[in-house]
């Protein structure tokens, strides 16, 4: 558990990007020897977007960084935070070359690898650099492209992953501010480094059952424990953003928690699990779509691969996604 002791982040801008090519259930039955009815019914997915020849990882990461400045009405900031587990390349890092793309040549940037937990973990340590006067403002965002890596002929996989991006601007400022962030729960289990993984030479691999318990166990443990440390209750939850897994996972998830379901943001049916970008993508949607307003009490959580998991908390703040 992490707390403040300097200034707080605060969440200033908000930019998502989406590849063009959206890809129904329908075209992915007729080569797996299933259904849509057996896709939504176990994950909740109707569709997804997945990246063509040309596009990357880099490119949407860069597309949802500028659009969160936009958000923010800022032309620079001092740092760059990119969560991903699908790089274009081993090294070097991604970060620095997102930054440069967005005339931000100079800054420090890291690429963080806490799979589905990421953007969290990208946030916890906007935070940090924040709260310690490293830098003023920090850029996260979350990217990935796990079309590039699953197995096109698992069933299990195949249905699940959408590509796409997602950031946000954290400024310094006070922690009575609407969009400041904390505390945190980070946490991870590498004994069950194997759960969810991709060895080397082959395709991303989940075991789906233990996962969905993990998931449940993990991200319910981590969400009472930022709850409590902040002074809240489940009840006090206005709008619950936890990784877009799987509908089923976040259906268990809140009963676990007691937050209604009426309470639970969700867009996986319209985009399906994209990784580090889900928990921004589906804040961008609920947004957008007025649902989540200012003042609102947020929790956020998160599991991936690792195992890593982590949350977080916030009053939504007046800020129009880009």
């Amino acid at each position: 558990m992490t707390s403040r002791t300097g200034p707080a982040a605060v969440l200033a801008g908000l930019g998502t990007a989406l590849p063009p090519r959206v890809v129904g259930n329908d075209e992915l039955a007729a080569r797996l020897d299933t259904s849509d009815e057996w896709i939504r019914g176990r994950t909740g997915i109707a569709r997804r977007h997945w990246i063509e020849p040309g596009m990357s990882t880099i490119g949407l990461a860069t597309e949802a960084g500028a659009r969160a400045l936009k958000s923010a009405e800022l032309g620079e900031v001092g740092a760059v935070v990119l969560a991903t587990t699908t790089p274009d390349r081993p090294c070097p890092a991604s970060a620095p070359e997102v930054a440069s793309r967005l005339g931000l040549p100079k800054v420090p940037a890291m690429d963080v690898g806490a799979v589905c937990a990421g953007f969290v973990y990208g946030l916890a340590i906007g935070a940090g650099l924040i709260g310690a006067g490293i830098v003023p403002d920090v850029l996260v965002i979350g990217a990935d492209t796990f079309s590039t890596i699953v197995d096109p002929t698992d069933r299990a996989t195949a249905v699940i992953f959408g590509d796409g991006a997602g950031a946000v601007v954290l400024r310094a400022g006070s922690p009575s501010d609407a969009g400041a962030l904390g505390p945190f729960d980070l946490g991870s289990d590498g004994e069950l480094s194997d759960l969810i993984t991709m060895p080397p030479g082959g395709s991303f691999t989940m075991q789906g059952k233990l996962a969905f318990r993990h998931a449940v166990e993990r991200m319910a443990g981590s969400a009472l424990a930022v709850l409590g440390a902040a002074g809240w209750t489940p009840d006090d939850v206005d709008q619950f953003v936890g990784h877009q897994a799987n509908r089923r996972i976040l259906v268990s998830l809140a009963e676990r928690l007691g937050v209604p379901l009426d309470r639970v943001v969700s867009n996986i049916d319209r985009v399906g699990n994209t990784a580090a970008a889900s928990i921004p993508l589906a804040l961008a949607d609920a947004a957008a779509g007025g649902r989540l307003v200012g003042g609102h009490r947020v929790l956020l959580t998160s599991f991936g691969g690792g195992l890593a998991w982590g949350s977080t908390v916030l009053r939504w703040p007046e800020i129009r996604p880009a």
